[in-house]
C-alpha cells in the first residue's frame, strides 16, 4: 500500500507540470469554439470541457459537453473522453463514448505521448463534424448517415435543439462559471 502511494505521487509529480502547462493553453489561446477548464480546482485528472457544433453540420448552434478522465500514467496513456449532452452521431454510443482511434493507446489506436489535450479536443470536434461510418458505435445511425443523409441531418440538428443549445445548458445548470469561460 505504501508503494503504491509512492508511485501515485511521483506519476502525479511528472504529469501535474504537463496538464498545467496544457490547461493554460487551453486558457491563452483556445482553439476556436473550445473552452476546458478544471471540474474541480483541486483535482487535476479530471476536466470538463465544451465544444461547439461547426458551422454547417448539423450540430451548429450546439454547445456539447464533454468529461475528461486523465489516467494515471498520462501522457503515456490516452485520457478518457465522453460526451455528456446527447448526440445522435455513428460515432457516439448513448452513453457518450466516443469511437476514435485518438482515445486508444497503442498498439490499437493512434495516442501518443506527444498529443495535447487542445489537439486532441479539436479533433473530437472534427468528428463531431465529419463522422466514420465505417466504425461506428451506433450501426443503425451509421447505415442511416450512408443511406439517408437528409434524414440523418434532420435527427441531428433535432438533437442538438433539444440537447445542445444554450437554453438546455442553463436548464441543466451546466454553464461553465464565468470566472473560467471562454467564447465558443
Amino acid at each position: 500500500m505504501f508503494t503504491q502511494q509512492i508511485q501515485f505521487e511521483l506519476n502525479m509529480a511528472q504529469k501535474l507540470p504537463r496538464i498545467k502547462k496544457e490547461m493554460s493553453t487551453l486558457q491563452l489561446n483556445p482553439p476556436e469554439g473550445i473552452s476546458c477548464w478544471f471540474k474541480d480546482g483541486n483535482d487535476f485528472t479530471h476536466l470538463k470541457a465544451v465544444i461547439a457544433g461547426l458551422i454547417g453540420t448539423p450540430y451548429q448552434g450546439g454547445k456539447f459537453d464533454i468529461e475528461i478522465t486523465i489516467p494515471e500514467r498520462y501522457p503515456f496513456e490516452a485520457p478518457g473522453v465522453r460526451f455528456t449532452t446527447p448526440v445522435y452521431h455513428p460515432n457516439i454510443d448513448n452513453r457518450g463514448r466516443i469511437c476514435m482511434d485518438l482515445l486508444k493507446s497503442q498498439p490499437t489506436g493512434t495516442w501518443k505521448p506527444t498529443i495535447h489535450l487542445s489537439h486532441l479536443l479539436i479533433s473530437v470536434q472534427l468528428l463531431l463534424s465529419e463522422p466514420n461510418p465505417n466504425d461506428p458505435l451506433m450501426p443503425e445511425i451509421a447505415e442511416e448517415f450512408l443511406k439517408n443523409r437528409e434524414k440523418f441531418n434532420a435527427t441531428a440538428r433535432s438533437w442538438t435543439a433539444e440537447h445542445a443549445t444554450k437554453s438546455r445548458h442553463l436548464e441543466k445548470g451546466l454553464e461553465e462559471p464565468d470566472s473560467k469561460r471562454r467564447k465558443v
